[in-house]
């Protein structure tokens, strides 16, 4: 029988294994893709539109958030980026999931749009502050500065864990990779995912009546 979507939401701090997480979870099943968003920045060198982003001038942008066809959006250093609805909402309807990298204020946009009944929310965990600062220090990709910064806005993140739907410390990779799967795969088969099921009761139904029982 065929199934709705899922809109799966992953957020954390930096450093907390999110993105690794991800990638894992399109590697294991590649009927997961990633939402592309669009932002009203130039494409870098190498950025391909449509498939990094969907590269937009302001007016259109504004156009999307005021005809709601934006999941979520921000302005960051003076560009926006957000999440158009419309070709999520086709894949859900067609059975696809989309996964999201998103902050939780972008997940609470998502949470409260159109699509929430479709919504997976899941926040990964550090296993310890000094934890994540080692791990930001160890993938070699920010300066101190940078680490400071991104340790100090980590707290901020933290503190909204409460708001998903589930909660996982990643204190060991592969055993938290295994519990996204285990997650992801029931939530595919919760009864609201599974809108032919009604039908295949009633066809019981008829065949139960038909044989006189």
């Amino acid at each position: 029988m065929a199934r709705r979507g899922l809109l799966v939401i992953l957020s954390s701090p930096s450093g907390a294994g999110k993105s690794t997480l991800a990638k894992r979870l399109m590697a294991w099943d590649d009927t997961l893709s990633f939402s592309v968003s669009a932002t009203t920045r130039a494409p870098r060198a190498g950025e391909v539109d449509g498939t990094d982003y969907h590269f937009v001038d302001e007016p259109a942008f504004r156009k999307l958030v005021d005809d709601r066809g934006m999941l979520e959006h921000a302005r960051v250093f003076g560009n926006y980026y957000g999440s158009p609805k419309a070709p999520v909402q086709k894949a859900i309807e067609a059975g696809r999931d989309v996964l999201f990298d998103v902050d939780w204020q972008g997940a609470q946009q998502i949470s409260n749009s159109d699509l929430q009944d479709a919504v997976l929310s899941i926040f990964i965990l550090p296993p310890s502050i000094t934890e994540l600062h080692r791990r930001l220090v160890g993938r070699g990709q920010d300066d101190a500065e940078t680490i400071t910064k991104r340790m100090q806005k980590s707290w901020d993140e933290i503190s909204h864990w409460d708001g998903y739907d589930y909660v996982l410390v990643n204190d060991d990779l592969d055993a938290t990779e295994d519990k996204l799967r285990t997650i992801i795969s029931a939530e595919r088969l919760r009864r609201a995912q599974q809108p032919d099921l009604l039908d295949h009761v009633r066809t019981l139904q008829s065949e139960f009546e038909e044989r006189g029982e």
